[in-house]
């Protein structure tokens, strides 16, 4: 056999070539080059024999290196050769890819690590050559993982994920995906935990470059927390939870990039009144100017995320493993079961626990038995409190029944906050209330609320800061439950939280409303032009006409009378047969109660007709005033009147529907058959869609700039996003460990002096100017100095004076 670095090139000269060299020429000339293809081939197989039958005669050291260097170096050299020639010489050598793979197959385990990696890559570059398929060999592979070398598992790892990747970058072949990921999902169901852990950190590996991010992948994941491996659902269980953390911090990086840097700006519109731009860049001074503009940054921000967020949601690019979960419910209550009787250490149950949250949140399940679980574990001194108290509130949503997580709310509350608890667990708690309180706000009381609404007078910024919070979220929701000084100026005043298993029907196009309320103002501005061009044609006549204006107005006041008494008693009667029922089972309360309304109806009358006259005495005395503007007038006030007798009617129906069922019934049968006011047959355009669009907009910035920015999320965008425990304990410091307590007091004494008595300072203060001293070399105002000056000349006149008439007694004669 020649030597392994040069090779007798036989049919031409004696000349001596190197396999690379020979390399090279059989590339550019395949066909001229077959018989030493040939002997090179056959060299391979003997090297292959030689060394199997050294193995099998036990010739191998027990520390894996082989007996005879010079069979290892010829049989990977001549198998790099082999592999890299494979693809111009695809019929001679169609046996070679199998013998490697059976070769590696067989006697990986006892192979020198050095040969083992060099015929690993040898296969590997013949499957990148599309020589050998990777479903035939990943198997293999996944096996040359567990042999216990890094070098060759990191190599067989980075090869499955990069031809797989690969394999789905143009398209995606399903029936070949599905081949493989059986061999995967087969292997991590294997009790053998070496190969379950590798199969495992293939599929996660996989999963997060989003490869395979379907439902068949998220399952076999989630479903390795039920492995019998402790390690492989620890290693599951950490997956998961830092797949969350990663979403995360995509999406806090997705928003914190402003809208004007994305290449691809989205249709959404932010919309400010010119109003609010203009006041904030030409009204007030430098200081309120400055609180405005930020005041609009603010706002615009806040409807820019969540704009975004509603069309990152719209596109659906979550792909989060628990999202794809077939069986929540069950996944939740089996994990449930195992950490009611896991042994595992403290760490591991934190995770499950987590897990477990995570999926309730998300899925919106129903687990009762979870929040007992949760209660005795809610203490101030428990370890990793904040986490345990993020994932209490994941696991709360609105179909979760307030009886359910009160006791648990409870515990918080008298646990975390109170007078002699630590500031920082009451900040600590106060944010927890805060954070459940938004998803579930039925749990919270009047009483309560009002006591901790009362920390926000703390001098510890975290309680004080969290207390504020709590009340800025109860202003939204139920303003109710605030005392008056604590509501401010909320958006809706009567808003209240549903009730639990409370479902909003939708019955119409949603915004359809803005587009009537727009119609009805286009309306009465039309009317008010209108009244406006008659006003303005009508001049100014002599006092014959102001007279006729006079009598003209006594016949509008006694018109204006009659119609009052006339619609009175129209809806007197319309009262009577809405509510004849109640009037028949209640006589005497009904009687009572009528005559009120009729003293109230009257004294209304009264003072309408009083502002009339009111009108009408300012109309005469006014200068150019004529029948026209007295007509306005009364066709003003006669609105003011019918808004008041709206109102008014609509008080009545409330309490119609308050004391009747059949009344209530009435009015919602009227609300169907009342036709839509945008149109006769209640079909939308392609405009109206625009404008309720654009209404949409700038009704979302008229809130956002009263609210601050401030807007409660949905339900679904509650569920979504996962609740971080630093945010729990915001603007808590942290306790310092006494290693840090003496950096910090080292950093104080750098550029201090050592420690002296204030008599050994004193003694040896050699110079310096006392503060009358100092007085006198300060810069006086022009005025003062002129007023110093004029003192000291008027003392100096008075001293002059006394000096020569000073008193020396009384004297004796005349």
């Amino acid at each position: 056999m020649s030597t392994a670095d040069s090779l007798s090139a036989s049919g031409r000269s004696s000349e001596k070539l190197s396999l690379q060299s020979l390399q090279s020429k059989m590339k550019i000339d395949p066909e001229g080059y077959e018989t030493e293809l040939g002997l090179v081939y056959n060299q391979f197989k003997s090297a292959l024999d030689l060394f199997q039958q050294q193995a099998a005669l036990s010739f191998a050291s027990s520390s894996g290196v082989c007996a005879d260097p010079t069979i290892y170096k010829d049989l990977s050299d001549r198998a790099t050769f082999l592999s890299h020639v494979t693809p111009f010489y695809p019929k001679q050598l169609a046996e070679f890819p199998a013998q490697l793979a059976e070769f590696l197959k067989s006697s990986a385990r006892t192979l020198p690590s050095g040969l083992r990696c060099h015929v690993t890559q040898a296969l590997i570059l013949l499957i990148n050559r599309d020589m050998v398929d990777i479903s035939e060999t990943l198997a293999l592979f996944m096996e040359l993982q567990t042999l216990g070398d890094r070098t060759l598992r990191n190599l067989a790892f980075t090869h499955v994920v990069h031809s797989i990747r690969r394999m789905n970058k143009k398209h995606k072949n399903e029936a070949k995906n599905r081949a493989l990921q059986n061999i995967l999902f087969s292997l991590l169901q294997q009790d053998d935990e070496a190969r379950a852990k590798r199969a495992l950190i293939t599929l996660c590996e996989l999963h997060r470059r989003k490869v395979w991010f379907d439902d068949r992948t998220a399952n076999s994941i989630c479903m390795a927390c039920f492995h019998s491996s402790s390690r492989i659902m620890i290693a599951a269980l950490s997956f998961l939870l830092d797949y969350e953390k990663i979403e995360d911090n995509d999406n806090d990086d997705s928003d914190a990039s402003s809208g004007e840097d994305d290449p691809n700006p989205r249709t959404a519109q932010v919309v400010i009144s010119k109003e609010s731009i203009y006041k904030a860049h030409n009204k007030g001074t430098v200081a309120s100017k400055k609180k405005k503009k930020a005041k609009l940054q603010r706002a615009i921000r806040s409807m820019k995320r969540q704009q975004r967020l509603s069309s990152e949601n719209n596109n659906s690019n979550y792909y989060s493993p628990f999202n794809h979960l077939k069986d929540a419910q069950g996944f939740a209550e089996k994990l449930f079961s195992r950490l009611q009787t896991c042994n595992e250490r403290f760490e591991v149950k934190m995770m499950m626990l987590k897990v477990i949250a995570r999926t309730v949140g998300l899925h919106r399940l129903i687990l009762l038995n979870f929040y007992p679980f949760l209660q005795k574990y809610v203490q101030p001194h428990q370890r990793d409190i904040t986490n345990l108290l993020a994932a209490a509130v994941q696991a709360c949503h609105d179909l979760v029944p307030p009886d359910a997580v009160e006791p648990l709310f409870k515990q918080i509350v008298n646990q975390f906050v109170h007078d002699r608890s630590r500031p920082e667990a009451i900040a600590v708690g106060l944010n927890v209330i805060r954070e459940i309180c938004l998803r579930i706000p039925l749990l919270m009381n009047e009483d309560l609320l009002q006591d901790l609404v009362l920390y926000k007078k703390s001098h510890e910024k975290a309680v004080s800061v969290a207390a504020r919070s709590l009340i800025t979220l109860f202003r939204e929701v139920c303003p109710s439950l605030l005392i008056k000084k604590d509501r401010g100026r909320p958006i809706d005043p009567k808003a209240r939280p549903k009730a639990y298993g409370e479902v909003n029907i939708v019955s119409s196009v949603p915004g359809v409303e803005l587009l009537e309320e727009l119609n009805d103002d286009d309306d009465e501005d039309k009317e008010d032009r209108d009244d406006i061009d008659d006003l303005a044609s009508c001049g100014s006549d002599d006092d014959s006409e102001n007279e006729e204006m006079v009598s003209a107005s006594d016949e509008g006041d006694q018109i204006y009378s009659d119609d009052t008494e006339s619609e009175d008693d129209d809806m007197q009667d319309c009262s009577v047969d809405e509510d004849g029922d109640d009037a028949a089972d209640n006589d005497s309360g009904g009687g009572e109660g009528g005559d009120e309304d009729e003293d109230e109806d009257q004294e209304e009358n009264d003072e309408d007709s009083y502002v009339v006259d009111d009108e009408l005495e300012k109309a005469n005395v006014a200068h150019g005033t004529n029948e026209s503007n007295a007509r306005a007038i009364i066709n003003k006030v006669n609105k003011s009147a019918d808004r008041k007798r709206k109102f008014s009617d609509f008080d009545g129906q409330l309490l119609a529907a308050d004391t009747s069922l059949r009344a209530l019934k009435k009015m919602t049968e009227e609300k169907l058959k009342k036709p839509p006011s945008d149109s006769t047959d209640g079909i939308l355009s392609n405009e109206d869609f625009q404008r309720i669009k654009e209404l949409k907009a700038k009704k979302d910035a008229k809130i956002a700039l009263t609210r601050q920015g401030f807007k409660v999320p949905s339900s679904d965008d509650l569920s979504a996003k996962r609740v971080d425990p630093a945010k729990l304990e915001v603007h808590v410091r942290a306790r310092l460990n006494k290693e840090e307590r003496l950096a910090l007091v080292r950093a104080g004494r750098e550029d201090r002096e050592s420690y002296k008595s204030r008599i050994a300072v004193k003694q040896k203060k050699t110079g310096g100017q006392s503060n009358r001293q100092k007085e006198h070399k300060k810069q006086m105002p022009l005025a003062a100095k002129r007023a110093k000056v004029a003192r000291s000349q008027q003392e100096k006149k008075r001293k002059q004076n006394l000096s020569g008439k000073q008193f020396r007694g009384k004297k004796a004669w005349k």
